[in-house]
């Protein structure tokens, strides 16, 4: 279950996450800094009731909060 909606923000993060990307790449794609995308990750994480970035992933396929890319 979904503790709180997910900011733009932390969709926006947990989507590149979902790509692969470090948080130092996010920070440069986003213009934000690596302690502000952590930040937004903990979020995640926290609003998601998941233990680490892996698991929100899985969790925001799961809620359909991330959706795989048509071809």
């Amino acid at each position: 279950m979904i503790k709180k909606a997910l900011s733009p923000k932390e969709r926006e993060c947990l989507y590149w996450v979902a790509l692969g990307k470090t948080t130092y790449e996010i920070g440069i794609i986003l213009g934000l800094s690596y302690h502000t995308v952590n930040f937004h990750l903990r979020n995640v994480c926290t609003k998601l009731d998941a233990p680490n970035r892996s698991a929100a992933i899985a969790k925001a396929f799961h809620f359909a909060i991330l959706k795989l890319p048509s071809n």
